[in-house]
C-alpha cells in the first residue's frame, strides 16, 4: 500500500512530529508509515485522514501486489 502522507503534509505544512502529536502516536510512526515499512491500522488510518480532512481512499493506495 502506498500513501500521500508526505504530500499531505506539505500542503498543510507540518511536519512529521506535528502529525505524531495530533493522532497521538511517535514521529518514528509516522515515518515509518511514509516510507511504506508500515501499514497503519485502521483506526490510525483514518486518524490521519481526519487531519487532511480527506477520505482515507484519497490518503492510501492499494497498489496491485496488495
Amino acid at each position: 500500500m502506498k500513501n500521500n502522507i508526505r504530500i499531505e503534509r506539505a500542503i498543510k505544512n507540518i511536519t512529521q512530529a506535528d502529525l505524531a502529536n495530533l493522532i497521538g502516536v511517535s514521529r518514528q510512526t509516522i515515518n515509518t508509515i511514509e516510507s511504506n515499512r508500515y501499514v497503519p491500522s485502521t483506526v490510525l488510518a483514518l486518524k490521519i485522514a481526519r487531519v487532511f480532512d480527506k477520505p482515507v481512499e484519497e490518503i492510501f493506495i492499494l497498489s496491485d501486489e496488495d
